[in-house]
């Protein structure tokens, strides 16, 4: 009694997970129980899966046994049903055709008059093997090589055409249209290099000073460089201008129309 106990407490085992018993389901890993359901198998027709339960258990099908494949065809169809399939009425009617050939089974069978009796199964073999006839002979055909059946190659001929190209008639007046494009692209394409100066207000207003402080006074005429030109005697002018501004030099002269000299303010 208490062996039997025991064995109707004991929990179902879910599964075998590195050798030891799974008796609940994991609460942070849930797999719901339908999520790893496959469905492989696709059928033309009703036609198509009888032929398919009965090669798959190898059966005769000149002896089909009515009630077992009765029961795996509604099983299909209870799966096409519960994964939300679009069941064709052909399936259905199907069920309902072995449904019947299955309770002819079951009745005595009347005798024909050729005093054989008739089998319940005759008519739905022989729709059976015309289908499985076309099915192979489709399967066959199916195997050839595609070109010369699906795609053909194309060939054309085009030895006896004969194009002409004709030359290019110019006048003179695109001739000079070109001509001035051209011409126009090369003023655009012209650079213009600039270069700093080489004297420099800034540069010649230390060389000033520095002079001033070497001797207290400088002629005026002798701060001008005649080899830099005119250039020069304009950049050397602006530097006095700049340092008489500041208020870094003076201009001194003696007497009217004396020399005028350059000396370092006080």
């Amino acid at each position: 009694m208490t062996t039997e106990t025991e064995e109707q407490i004991q929990p179902e085992t879910l599964a075998i997970v590195q050798g030891q018993a799974l008796v609940s389901l994991p609460k942070d890993l849930y797999i719901p129980p339908d999520a790893m359901e496959v469905f492989l198998e696709a059928f033309e027709g009703p036609l198509d899966l009888l032929l398919y339960l009965i090669k798959k258990q190898n059966l005769d099908i000149l002896n089909i046994p009515i009630a077992e494949v009765t029961r795996q065809y509604m099983e299909y169809v209870e799966i096409m049903k519960e994964l939300s399939l679009e069941l064709a009425a052909e399936y259905l009617v199907m069920a309902a055709l072995l449904a019947e050939i299955k309770s002819r089974m079951l009745l005595p069978r009347p005798e024909t008059a050729e005093g054989i009796e008739e089998d319940p199964r005759a008519e739905l073999i022989r729709r059976l093997q015309e289908y499985e006839r076309f099915k192979q002979a489709a399967s066959d055909l199916d195997k050839l090589p595609r070109l010369e059946r699906d795609t053909f190659t194309v060939d054309a001929a085009t030895d006896h055409f004969v194009f002409e190209k004709p030359q290019p008639v110019v006048e003179l007046k695109e001739l000079l249209a070109a001509f001035l494009d051209v011409i126009t692209r090369i003023a655009h394409t012209k650079s213009h290099e600039i270069q700093m100066e080489p004297l420099s207000v800034r540069d010649r207003m230390s060389s000033i000073l520095n002079a001033l402080q070497e001797k207290e006074f400088i002629e005026f005429h002798s701060a001008f460089n005649a080899n830099e030109g005119k250039q020069g005697v304009v950049v050397t002018f602006l530097a006095m201008l700049e340092l008489l501004k500041d208020h870094l030099i003076e201009f001194i002269q003696a007497a009217p129309f004396a020399p005028i000299h350059l000396k370092a303010a006080a």
